[in-house]
């Protein structure tokens, strides 16, 4: 008798603006993961909040995706269930979408893939509730995935961790609001221009904005500011986009770095997801030296904030000094078909299939020592 499948729930969508990009990713985990190992089970979150978790959760969320989405492959999930998942057309109406709203489905899962992008879903939230029902799941825990998300506090742990990272300032939307002229003394004293504006809680370079000089300033502030009630403002440096994937718990793994040449004048959404214009070179084009030092501060940044399963951190080489900074790091990074992370893992060796079967390997596993 053939052994039952392992029930993997795929947690997409949500409430964040990159409700898209996790769409596009759910899709290509669906297209890859093993169906002899795996009972795939889409579970969709709409733009709202409401759960849509009988019918084709896929084929409902993919019908308002502003991303252009591929047609799933595959079997599908095993007979008997009520989610066939296996194509994308416009949905028939709305009211299924409303009226999906149980959880029961969390008590038949035996682990979940979560690929909410940004906040209420890759900032400790969903963990919570997963911790809250004892389901193992791929990634970081609360802890981790809190600290990761919030730039503020992320920053904050690796200036006291000495880890490099480039000048920086942080203050509230309310003090903006406040005396602007306060903050923008501050910003033009401490960083100066150019500099970058970005929202504490966000992802994908949505609310980010590059400042050139003091007249775009307050537009900057203002539009970062509708994401977030605390901003961060960085000082531009002269630098490469470098990226490096790490997988694993307690004894993590680097892959090989690669490096990012946008299309735009900064790797913003439009050239993550939408146009074709940026060059992802892999593996990047820099010296051995750099490369170990990359994938050291990578380590270090992911232990440091407690992280697991997997992340993305994202450096800059500073072009005139060689200086290495850690600029982000994103521990459930973007799945797409054009994603670095699993991109960079395919050229270190492990294929998507193999990728995908391996983090929830490590979801199980970090549920088993946490018992211990």
């Amino acid at each position: 008798m053939a052994a039952r499948r392992i029930r993997v729930g795929i947690i997409f969508g949500g409430r964040s603006d990159e409700h898209d990009v996790s769409i596009t990713s759910a899709h290509a985990i669906l297209n890859n993961i093993d169906r002899n190992r795996f009972e795939p089970v889409p579970i969709g979150i709409t733009r709202d909040g409401a759960w849509v978790t009988g019918g084709d959760p896929l084929r409902q969320l993919a019908a308002t995706s502003r991303l252009p989405l591929p047609e799933v492959t595959g079997e599908g999930p095993a007979p008997g269930h009520d989610n066939p998942g296996t194509s994308l057309v416009e949905a028939e109406g709305s009211q299924e979408l409303r009226d999906r709203s149980d959880t029961t489905w969390i008590q038949d899962l035996d682990v979940v893939f979560p690929v909410l992008h940004g906040p209420m879903g890759e900032d400790g939230t969903i963990q919570g509730m997963l911790e809250l029902a004892g389901i193992p799941y791929v990634g970081s825990a609360v802890l981790g995935s809190a600290a990761a998300m919030d730039k503020v506090t992320a920053k904050r742990l690796c200036e006291t961790a000495n880890l490099p990272i480039v000048p920086w300032i942080h203050f509230r939307r309310r003090d903006w609001q406040r005396d602007r002229e306060a903050v923008r003394s501050r910003i033009e004293q401490e960083i100066g221009y150019p500099c970058f504006v970005k929202p504490s809680n966000m992802g994908s370079s949505v609310g980010v904005y590059k400042v050139h000089g003091p007249e775009e300033l307050a537009d900057a502030v203002d539009g970062a500011g509708t994401y977030d009630r605390r901003l961060l403002v960085e000082k531009a440096v002269n630098g490469r986009e470098l990226e490096v994937s790490v997988l694993g718990n307690d004894d993590p793994i680097s892959s090989i770095v690669g490096e990012v040449v946008p299309g735009h004048e900064f790797y913003d959404y439009e050239a993550k997801y939408v146009d074709d214009s940026s060059e992802l070179l892999i593996p990047a084009p820099i010296s051995p030296e750099i490369s170990d030092e990359v994938r050291r501060v990578a380590i270090e940044v992911f232990t440091l904030l407690d992280c697991a399963g997997l992340a993305r951190v994202d450096c800059f080489l500073e072009r005139d000094t060689g200086e290495v900074f850690i600029n982000e790091i994103n521990t459930i990074p973007g799945f797409t078909p054009i994603s670095m992370y699993p991109k960079l893992w395919e050229a270190s060796g492990i294929p998507y299939d193999e990728l995908i079967s391996r983090l929830i390997e490590l979801a199980i596993e970090r549920q088993s020592e946490q018992q211990l």
